[in-house]
Protein backbone atom coordinates (compact mmCIF):
# COMPACT_ATOMS: atom_id res chain seq x y z
CA UNK A 1 0.00 0.00 0.00
CA UNK A 2 1.89 3.09 -1.32
CA UNK A 3 0.19 5.23 1.37
CA UNK A 4 0.44 3.21 4.55
CA UNK A 5 1.72 4.84 7.30
CA UNK A 6 1.92 8.77 5.56
CA UNK A 7 0.61 11.74 6.61
CA UNK A 8 -1.44 13.68 4.54
CA UNK A 9 -2.19 17.32 4.21
CA UNK A 10 -4.14 20.08 2.95
CA UNK A 11 -3.45 23.46 1.70
CA UNK A 12 -3.95 26.81 2.97
CA UNK A 13 -5.87 28.08 0.16
CA UNK A 14 -9.05 25.51 0.89
CA UNK A 15 -9.91 28.59 2.97
CA UNK A 16 -9.62 31.09 0.99
CA UNK A 17 -9.36 29.98 -2.69
CA UNK A 18 -11.96 28.39 -5.55
CA UNK A 19 -15.01 29.08 -3.47
CA UNK A 20 -17.98 28.99 -5.59
CA UNK A 21 -20.53 31.43 -5.65
CA UNK A 22 -23.53 29.05 -6.89
CA UNK A 23 -26.43 31.83 -7.99
CA UNK A 24 -23.65 33.83 -9.92
CA UNK A 25 -21.17 30.54 -11.52
CA UNK A 26 -18.69 32.37 -10.44
CA UNK A 27 -15.29 31.00 -8.93
CA UNK A 28 -14.01 33.52 -6.41
CA UNK A 29 -10.77 33.87 -3.71
CA UNK A 30 -11.66 35.72 -0.41
CA UNK A 31 -9.52 37.43 2.23
CA UNK A 32 -12.35 39.91 3.50
CA UNK A 33 -14.64 42.50 1.70
CA UNK A 34 -12.83 44.99 0.12
CA UNK A 35 -10.39 42.51 -1.65
CA UNK A 36 -13.52 40.84 -2.97
CA UNK A 37 -14.95 44.00 -4.37
CA UNK A 38 -11.46 44.65 -6.17
CA UNK A 39 -10.51 41.57 -7.80
CA UNK A 40 -14.16 39.94 -8.23
CA UNK A 41 -16.51 42.95 -8.64
CA UNK A 42 -16.90 43.25 -12.18
CA UNK A 43 -17.30 39.87 -12.72
CA UNK A 44 -19.64 39.52 -10.17
CA UNK A 45 -21.46 43.16 -11.57
CA UNK A 46 -21.46 41.49 -14.97
CA UNK A 47 -23.29 38.36 -14.20
CA UNK A 48 -26.22 40.40 -12.35
CA UNK A 49 -25.10 40.87 -8.86
CA UNK A 50 -25.79 44.96 -9.02
CA UNK A 51 -26.59 46.09 -5.65
CA UNK A 52 -25.13 46.87 -2.58
CA UNK A 53 -27.48 44.34 -0.66
CA UNK A 54 -27.04 41.66 -3.56
CA UNK A 55 -23.39 41.88 -2.95
CA UNK A 56 -23.67 41.94 1.13
CA UNK A 57 -25.41 38.88 0.77
CA UNK A 58 -22.61 37.25 -1.68
CA UNK A 59 -20.24 38.44 1.21
CA UNK A 60 -22.43 36.31 4.38
CA UNK A 61 -22.70 33.37 1.45
CA UNK A 62 -18.96 33.35 1.32
CA UNK A 63 -18.40 33.86 4.69
CA UNK A 64 -20.46 30.49 5.72
CA UNK A 65 -18.64 28.34 3.34
CA UNK A 66 -15.67 29.45 4.78
CA UNK A 67 -16.97 28.49 8.09
CA UNK A 68 -18.26 25.22 6.66
CA UNK A 69 -14.70 24.32 5.50
CA UNK A 70 -13.34 25.27 8.83
CA UNK A 71 -15.68 22.61 10.34
CA UNK A 72 -15.20 19.84 7.93
CA UNK A 73 -12.55 17.91 8.96
CA UNK A 74 -14.28 17.68 12.47
CA UNK A 75 -17.76 17.21 11.76
CA UNK A 76 -16.92 14.55 9.06
CA UNK A 77 -14.50 12.45 11.49
CA UNK A 78 -17.99 12.41 13.56
CA UNK A 79 -20.12 11.55 10.82
CA UNK A 80 -17.82 8.91 9.92
CA UNK A 81 -17.72 7.14 13.53
CA UNK A 82 -22.08 7.95 13.91
CA UNK A 83 -22.30 6.12 9.93
CA UNK A 84 -19.96 3.15 10.93
CA UNK A 85 -21.10 2.29 14.59
CA UNK A 86 -25.14 2.89 13.37
CA UNK A 87 -26.20 1.76 9.93
CA UNK A 88 -27.22 -1.02 8.37
CA UNK A 89 -26.11 -1.83 4.65
CA UNK A 90 -28.77 -2.86 2.17
CA UNK A 91 -25.58 -4.37 0.26
CA UNK A 92 -22.54 -5.10 2.37
CA UNK A 93 -21.15 -6.80 0.17
CA UNK A 94 -20.47 -3.83 -2.54
CA UNK A 95 -18.31 -2.23 0.39
CA UNK A 96 -15.58 -4.97 -0.67
CA UNK A 97 -13.70 -4.52 -3.74
CA UNK A 98 -14.35 -7.66 -6.01
CA UNK A 99 -13.16 -8.56 -9.82
CA UNK A 100 -16.94 -10.14 -9.96
CA UNK A 101 -17.69 -6.56 -10.04
CA UNK A 102 -15.46 -5.31 -13.08
CA UNK A 103 -16.13 -5.67 -16.28
CA UNK A 104 -14.22 -8.47 -18.05
CA UNK A 105 -12.87 -6.04 -20.57
CA UNK A 106 -11.58 -3.78 -17.80
CA UNK A 107 -9.96 -6.79 -16.32
CA UNK A 108 -8.34 -7.66 -19.62
CA UNK A 109 -7.37 -4.04 -19.86
CA UNK A 110 -5.06 -4.25 -16.67
CA UNK A 111 -3.55 -7.56 -17.69
CA UNK A 112 -2.23 -5.77 -20.72
CA UNK A 113 -0.93 -3.20 -18.82
CA UNK A 114 0.88 -5.33 -16.38
CA UNK A 115 2.37 -7.17 -19.16
CA UNK A 116 6.28 -6.59 -20.04
CA UNK A 117 6.65 -5.03 -23.21
CA UNK A 118 3.15 -2.79 -22.41
CA UNK A 119 3.22 0.19 -24.19
CA UNK A 120 0.73 3.78 -24.69
CA UNK A 121 -0.46 2.61 -28.10
CA UNK A 122 -1.01 -0.64 -27.18
CA UNK A 123 -3.07 0.86 -24.06
CA UNK A 124 -4.75 3.03 -26.45
CA UNK A 125 -6.40 0.43 -28.51
CA UNK A 126 -8.32 -0.97 -25.83
CA UNK A 127 -9.76 2.62 -25.33
CA UNK A 128 -12.28 5.44 -26.86
CA UNK A 129 -10.17 8.57 -27.44
CA UNK A 130 -12.10 11.68 -27.59
CA UNK A 131 -10.40 14.69 -29.37
CA UNK A 132 -6.63 15.30 -28.71
CA UNK A 133 -7.15 16.19 -24.79
CA UNK A 134 -6.63 12.91 -23.81
CA UNK A 135 -10.04 11.52 -22.19
CA UNK A 136 -10.12 8.21 -22.66
CA UNK A 137 -13.86 5.98 -22.08
CA UNK A 138 -13.35 2.78 -21.04
CA UNK A 139 -15.99 0.13 -19.28
CA UNK A 140 -15.34 -0.37 -15.73
CA UNK A 141 -18.18 -2.07 -13.70
CA UNK A 142 -20.74 -5.10 -14.66
CA UNK A 143 -24.82 -3.62 -14.95
CA UNK A 144 -25.28 -5.74 -11.74
CA UNK A 145 -22.69 -4.19 -9.56
CA UNK A 146 -23.93 -0.64 -10.50
CA UNK A 147 -27.53 -1.66 -10.15
CA UNK A 148 -26.65 -3.39 -6.49
CA UNK A 149 -24.59 0.19 -5.66
CA UNK A 150 -26.73 2.26 -6.73
CA UNK A 151 -29.36 0.66 -4.61
CA UNK A 152 -27.00 0.72 -1.48
CA UNK A 153 -26.73 4.25 -1.64
CA UNK A 154 -30.00 5.07 -1.92
CA UNK A 155 -30.75 3.18 0.91
CA UNK A 156 -28.14 5.04 2.72
CA UNK A 157 -29.30 8.65 1.42
CA UNK A 158 -32.90 7.52 2.55
CA UNK A 159 -31.48 6.35 6.33
CA UNK A 160 -31.55 9.40 9.22
CA UNK A 161 -27.58 9.09 9.15
CA UNK A 162 -25.60 12.62 8.90
CA UNK A 163 -24.64 13.47 5.38
CA UNK A 164 -21.57 15.50 4.10
CA UNK A 165 -21.96 16.92 0.56
CA UNK A 166 -19.24 15.71 -1.81
CA UNK A 167 -18.44 19.39 -3.05
CA UNK A 168 -19.35 23.28 -2.85
CA UNK A 169 -20.64 22.34 -5.96
CA UNK A 170 -22.86 19.41 -5.88
CA UNK A 171 -25.51 19.26 -3.15
CA UNK A 172 -26.39 15.86 -3.33
CA UNK A 173 -24.42 12.45 -2.94
CA UNK A 174 -22.20 10.59 -0.67
CA UNK A 175 -18.35 10.66 0.30
CA UNK A 176 -17.21 7.37 0.50
CA UNK A 177 -14.73 7.84 2.96
CA UNK A 178 -17.60 8.21 5.24
CA UNK A 179 -19.00 4.65 4.25
CA UNK A 180 -15.91 3.69 5.39
CA UNK A 181 -15.07 2.42 1.61
CA UNK A 182 -11.22 4.04 1.37
CA UNK A 183 -9.41 0.62 2.75
CA UNK A 184 -11.41 -2.12 0.84
CA UNK A 185 -12.60 -0.76 -1.67
CA UNK A 186 -11.28 2.54 -3.46
CA UNK A 187 -7.41 2.02 -2.80
CA UNK A 188 -7.59 -1.04 -4.16
CA UNK A 189 -9.33 0.04 -7.00
CA UNK A 190 -6.57 2.93 -7.64
CA UNK A 191 -3.58 1.34 -6.58
CA UNK A 192 -4.18 -2.15 -8.61
CA UNK A 193 -6.11 -1.48 -11.03
CA UNK A 194 -6.03 2.17 -12.11
CA UNK A 195 -2.52 2.66 -11.84
CA UNK A 196 -1.17 0.63 -14.37
CA UNK A 197 -3.68 2.59 -17.10
CA UNK A 198 -2.37 5.82 -15.78
CA UNK A 199 1.18 5.11 -15.80
CA UNK A 200 1.33 4.64 -19.34
CA UNK A 201 -2.21 7.36 -20.30
CA UNK A 202 -0.46 10.37 -17.70
CA UNK A 203 3.50 9.87 -16.75
CA UNK A 204 3.94 13.69 -16.21
CA UNK A 205 1.06 13.62 -14.35
CA UNK A 206 2.62 11.20 -11.65
CA UNK A 207 0.74 8.48 -13.36
CA UNK A 208 2.79 5.98 -12.19
CA UNK A 209 2.68 7.21 -8.20
CA UNK A 210 -0.99 8.02 -7.55
CA UNK A 211 -0.84 7.59 -3.85
CA UNK A 212 -4.06 8.93 -2.81
CA UNK A 213 -7.51 9.85 -4.04
CA UNK A 214 -10.79 12.14 -2.59
CA UNK A 215 -13.79 9.62 -3.44
CA UNK A 216 -17.56 10.21 -4.05
CA UNK A 217 -20.78 9.51 -5.50
CA UNK A 218 -22.88 12.97 -7.33
CA UNK A 219 -26.55 12.70 -8.08
CA UNK A 220 -28.32 14.48 -10.66
CA UNK A 221 -31.63 14.98 -10.77
CA UNK A 222 -34.83 17.37 -11.99
CA UNK A 223 -35.42 18.43 -8.32
CA UNK A 224 -32.38 18.67 -7.30
CA UNK A 225 -28.73 19.24 -9.28
CA UNK A 226 -29.27 19.47 -12.90
CA UNK A 227 -26.41 20.30 -14.02
CA UNK A 228 -22.52 21.32 -13.02
CA UNK A 229 -20.91 24.38 -13.93
CA UNK A 230 -18.10 24.41 -15.63
CA UNK A 231 -14.63 23.56 -13.27
CA UNK A 232 -11.74 21.72 -12.90
CA UNK A 233 -10.59 19.18 -10.33
CA UNK A 234 -8.48 18.92 -7.39
CA UNK A 235 -6.92 15.91 -8.62
CA UNK A 236 -4.04 15.08 -10.75
CA UNK A 237 -6.07 12.10 -12.87
CA UNK A 238 -9.88 12.09 -12.26
CA UNK A 239 -12.24 8.72 -13.40
CA UNK A 240 -15.72 9.45 -13.88
CA UNK A 241 -18.07 6.12 -13.96
CA UNK A 242 -21.34 6.16 -14.79
CA UNK A 243 -23.45 4.04 -12.34
CA UNK A 244 -26.87 5.23 -13.74
CA UNK A 245 -30.18 4.96 -13.68
CA UNK A 246 -31.78 6.27 -16.06
CA UNK A 247 -31.67 9.60 -17.55
CA UNK A 248 -31.91 11.48 -20.76
CA UNK A 249 -29.14 14.32 -21.84
CA UNK A 250 -26.78 15.40 -19.04
CA UNK A 251 -23.72 14.92 -21.57
CA UNK A 252 -20.34 15.60 -19.60
CA UNK A 253 -18.78 18.91 -21.52
CA UNK A 254 -15.00 19.61 -21.88
CA UNK A 255 -12.75 22.61 -22.68
CA UNK A 256 -8.83 23.77 -22.36
CA UNK A 257 -6.48 21.79 -19.60
CA UNK A 258 -6.30 24.64 -17.50
CA UNK A 259 -2.54 25.40 -17.65
CA UNK A 260 -2.49 25.82 -21.69
CA UNK A 261 -5.76 27.55 -22.94
CA UNK A 262 -6.77 28.73 -26.06
CA UNK A 263 -7.70 32.07 -26.96
CA UNK A 264 -10.83 30.62 -28.27
CA UNK A 265 -11.63 27.29 -26.06
CA UNK A 266 -13.18 24.63 -27.58
CA UNK A 267 -15.29 21.88 -26.57
CA UNK A 268 -16.49 18.67 -26.84
CA UNK A 269 -19.56 16.78 -25.67
CA UNK A 270 -18.93 13.49 -24.43
CA UNK A 271 -21.96 11.04 -23.79
CA UNK A 272 -22.41 8.69 -20.11
CA UNK A 273 -22.69 5.33 -20.93
CA UNK A 274 -23.71 3.48 -17.91
CA UNK A 275 -20.56 1.37 -16.39
CA UNK A 276 -18.06 3.07 -18.49
CA UNK A 277 -15.38 5.29 -16.95
CA UNK A 278 -13.87 8.35 -18.03
CA UNK A 279 -10.25 9.07 -17.43
CA UNK A 280 -9.18 12.45 -17.85
CA UNK A 281 -6.64 15.09 -16.25
CA UNK A 282 -8.24 17.01 -13.00
CA UNK A 283 -6.89 20.18 -14.71
CA UNK A 284 -9.10 19.63 -18.01
CA UNK A 285 -11.81 22.03 -17.86
CA UNK A 286 -15.55 20.61 -17.63
CA UNK A 287 -18.77 20.26 -16.69
CA UNK A 288 -22.18 18.36 -17.04
CA UNK A 289 -25.16 19.52 -18.76
CA UNK A 290 -28.78 19.32 -17.52
CA UNK A 291 -30.12 16.19 -17.40
CA UNK A 292 -33.70 16.49 -19.23
CA UNK A 293 -35.34 13.00 -17.21
CA UNK A 294 -34.61 10.46 -15.02
CA UNK A 295 -31.82 10.59 -12.35
CA UNK A 296 -27.76 9.78 -12.75
CA UNK A 297 -25.52 9.06 -10.55
CA UNK A 298 -21.93 8.85 -11.06
CA UNK A 299 -18.79 7.68 -9.36
CA UNK A 300 -15.97 10.29 -9.45
CA UNK A 301 -12.21 9.27 -7.74
CA UNK A 302 -9.80 12.49 -7.59
CA UNK A 303 -6.58 10.39 -7.54
CA UNK A 304 -3.44 12.91 -6.32
CA UNK A 305 -0.05 12.34 -6.56
CA UNK A 306 2.24 13.87 -3.56
CA UNK A 307 5.27 14.05 -5.64
CA UNK A 308 3.54 16.53 -8.35
CA UNK A 309 1.16 18.59 -6.01
CA UNK A 310 3.75 19.13 -3.24
CA UNK A 311 5.75 21.35 -5.98
CA UNK A 312 2.62 23.36 -6.63
CA UNK A 313 -0.60 23.35 -5.79
CA UNK A 314 -3.26 22.55 -8.64
CA UNK A 315 -5.85 24.91 -6.82
CA UNK A 316 -4.10 28.04 -5.97
CA UNK A 317 -0.86 27.40 -8.53
CA UNK A 318 1.35 27.98 -5.64
CA UNK A 319 3.69 26.04 -3.81
CA UNK A 320 1.61 24.46 -1.01
CA UNK A 321 1.20 25.37 2.64
CA UNK A 322 0.46 22.67 4.11
CA UNK A 323 -2.15 22.36 6.95
CA UNK A 324 -3.34 19.55 9.33
CA UNK A 325 -5.87 17.32 7.82
CA UNK A 326 -7.66 13.62 8.08
CA UNK A 327 -7.18 10.54 6.39
CA UNK A 328 -5.44 11.53 2.94
CA UNK A 329 -6.32 15.20 3.00
CA UNK A 330 -5.51 16.97 -0.43
CA UNK A 331 -2.81 14.53 -1.09
CA UNK A 332 -0.24 16.76 -0.13
CA UNK A 333 2.58 15.33 1.87
CA UNK A 334 5.15 16.73 4.44
CA UNK A 335 8.84 16.91 2.37
CA UNK A 336 11.47 14.63 3.31
CA UNK A 337 13.99 16.56 4.37
CA UNK A 338 16.34 15.85 1.60
CA UNK A 339 17.27 17.81 -1.13
CA UNK A 340 15.87 15.94 -4.55
CA UNK A 341 19.08 15.25 -6.75
CA UNK A 342 18.85 16.53 -10.26
CA UNK A 343 18.17 13.27 -12.28
CA UNK A 344 15.30 11.66 -10.19
CA UNK A 345 12.38 9.45 -11.09
CA UNK A 346 9.72 11.64 -11.23
CA UNK A 347 7.52 9.17 -8.78
CA UNK A 348 10.23 9.18 -6.20
CA UNK A 349 9.79 12.55 -5.26
CA UNK A 350 8.34 13.50 -2.00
Amino acid sequence: NMSAGRQFRGCACFFTDNIFVGRFGLHVRYRDGPQLHRDHGRALRERGCRSEEQFQEVLREIEAEVQRRKQLIHQSVERRAIISRCYRPKHPEVYTLQDSFLAPEFLEIVRFCTSPGADLQGLLSYLESFSDKRIYRLPVFTEEFCQAFVDELENFEQSDMPKGRPNTMNNYGVLLNELGMDEPFLTPLRERLLQPLTALLYPELGGACLDSHKAFVVKYSLHEDLDLSSHYDNAEVTLNVSLGKEFTEGNLYFGDFNQDPRPVPQYIEVEHVRGRGLLHRGGQIHGALPIASGQRWNLIVWMRSSAIRNQLCPMCHRKPELVEAEGFGDGFTDPLGDKVPQTVNLCALG
